[in-house]
């Protein structure tokens, strides 16, 4: 039978018996679930309802999260959606591994200094807060095709949960209630918006019906028709018009002539397990493999989770790694990405050999490094089965809801995702990251993205499923998962619910969510040299819902990341 795991309300001490976690993480409350046959985790505890619904009528895994995908876009709406894109991390039964790539794509119009102004100075807001900020959505697309390829129900099927949650409605969180109200004033400008997300300007409240009458249309449309009832006809026209309403470049030929893309995946080996990411234009599965290389030559559980050995390890590690994701990467359609450059155990050492573990590095001392003979609003979520299929998604607008721009008569909203080219060499986007030529803007180009499905396996057997949001801390928080599980050997709630630093090379700064850097590392770290060490995440960092898989006893234990609702559903 179906069930959603208690939110923990005791303390994580008393619950798992660790006594190395900070103080201040234990407030955090911890969502597990563990089921025999199915499990779903994800930021919306009806989006996972309606995959184990999809499960439990027979559909496997895939089928499961194309029906969470497109429930996401109605009850989680700031990151679930149909108007933007996202990365999938497939394994199947079998053994089979592939990564669909179905990222935003810069419109036709689009060219390199299009946010430049007549200085050559980065307009501001532009690339955020504006219809030019919209690259061409692939989530449709991309959902669609998973369910082609390797889904076994209808269209129909999968779809039919969502559009009647948009129908219907459902009962507004206070979590929702409060985010829509937060962001009310900056969608002033824009009547459709205005119109899904209050009630003529007046806020929502929690516990009020929310219903989406046109955003159900939407969704019949692609049930009815394929991608063909959002590339092409009736939706497409009104994404196209919306645009000709000032700045936007979206066409209708954008559209119908988006296509997502099957990629290799990135594979790693870490201590025995084999590590699945996701490959450019996602810059998370290289990097992580990237680090974990760098990483695995130390004892990382000898040294302790939190110890300033561990911290300074992990830091000048993902400091080298974000510095070469600045010069290296971009969509590998357009620039020579040196993917077995960056995933080499050998490049790796190279990189690292100027490690001091005594001492912090100076980011301006750290360029990019060359082969030896001659790169925060999204959602995650990660489904399993009986029989082995995995899938690990993550989807995102960009910015929380987007550029805040709602598509008259679609309920759609739309992307920001064009910040996330380099506008300017060297100029950082909204999340602080640096960009090269690797990621200039192109015409037809797919931006550069943080997002990090990740899939870890043990021999024949699925092992961890992960990912997170967070913009330039996805890749991070996903690497400190992954090294909680396996150096630390935390169970998956204590593995996700563990605090969490970052660092992303430039600026040259830790940052850390609280109990991320315990009050005894803090001083120690700081002696080593790291000089900028900042509480800037007050909510903590990440969305990390992961599924971990005991091949000893068959359960899937599905974890929903306590930083935020949501929910953990198995059966």
């Amino acid at each position: 039978m179906r069930y959603l795991l208690l939110t923990l309300c005791l303390s994580l001490v008393t619950h798992i018996g660790y006594a190395d976690i900070p103080a201040q993480s234990k407030s955090l409350s911890a969502t597990l679930v563990v089921g025999e046959n199915g499990v779903v985790t994800s930021r919306s505890a009806l989006a996972s309802e309606v995959g184990v619904d999809i499960m439990m009528a027979g559909g496997n895994a895939i089928d499961a999260a194309v029906a969470t995908g497109f429930a996401l876009a109605v009850t989680y709406p700031s990151a679930g959606n149909v108007g933007g894109g996202g990365f999938a991390v497939i394994r199947l039964a079998d053994g089979t591994v592939r990564t669909l790539d179905s990222r935003e794509r810069a419109p036709a119009a689009a060219h390199r200094d299009m946010y430049l102004n007549e200085d050559g100075n980065v307009i501001p807001g532009m690339s955020t807060r504006t219809r030019a900020a919209s690259g061409v959505p692939g989530t449709v697309d991309g959902l669609l095709v998973l369910l082609e390829t390797y889904g076994t129900m209808s269209r129909e099927e999968v779809l039919a949960p969502a559009i009647r949650l948009a129908e219907e409605g459902f009962p507004l969180t206070e979590d929702l209630a409060g985010q829509f109200a937060r962001v009310l004033d900056s969608m002033r400008d824009f009547p459709a918006s205005m119109a899904k997300f209050s009630r003529n300007g007046v806020p929502y409240q929690a516990g009020d019906i929310w219903r989406q009458p046109d955003l159900a249309r939407t969704l019949k449309l692609i049930a009815e028709k394929g991608r063909d009832g959002f590339y092409k006809g009736e939706t497409a026209a009104k994404i196209a018009a919306e645009m000709e309403k000032g700045l936007g470049l979206i066409t209708e030929e954008d559209l119908a002539s988006y296509r997502s893309v099957w990629r290799e995946p990135i594979q790693g080996e870490y201590r025995g397990y084999q590590i699945w990411g996701m490959p450019p234009p996602s810059s998370g599965g290289a990097l992580i493999v990237q680090m974990l290389n760098m990483i695995e030559p130390f004892d990382l559980r000898g040294m302790g989770w939190g110890s300033p050995g561990a911290i300074h390890l992990m830091v000048e590690a993902e400091r080298r790694a974000y510095a070469d994701r600045t010069q290296h990467m971009g969509d590998p359609d357009y620039f020579d990405v040196p993917l077995a450059m960056l995933t080499s155990e050998e490049y790796a050492r190279k990189r690292f050999s100027d490690f001091d573990p005594k001492r912090a590095s100076r980011s301006s001392d750290i360029g990019a490094g060359k082969w030896p003979e001659e790169s925060p609003q999204t959602t995650h979520f990660s489904v399993l089965d009986k029989a082995g299929n995995g899938i690990s998604l993550t989807t995102t607008l960009n910015s929380s809801y987007g550029n805040k721009i709602v598509v008259e008569g679609t309920g759609i909203l739309l992307n920001n995702e064009m910040d996330d080219f380099s506008a300017k060499p060297n100029v950082a986007n909204q999340f602080g990251l640096l960009g090269r030529e690797a990621n200039s803007i192109e015409p037809g180009k797919r931006m550069l993205s943080s997002m990090s499905p990740t899939i870890v396996t043990k021999g024949d057997k699925p092992f961890l499923l992960t990912g997170s949001p967070g913009g330039s801390t996805i890749i991070t928080t996903t690497l400190q998962v992954i090294v909680n599980v396996i150096d630390h050997q935390m169970p998956i709630d204590k593995a996700v619910a563990a605090p969490r630093f970052h660092h992303q090379w430039m600026p040259d700064a830790i940052w850390y969510g609280p109990g991320g850097i315990p009050e005894g590392t803090l001083p120690v770290l700081r002696k080593m040299g790291h000089e900028n060490i900042t509480e800037r995440f007050k909510g903590g960092i990440g969305d990390a819902n992961s599924i971990l898989y005991d091949s000893n006893t068959g359960k899937i234990h599905g974890m929903k990341d306590p930083r935020s609702p949501g929910g953990a559903v198995g059966f």
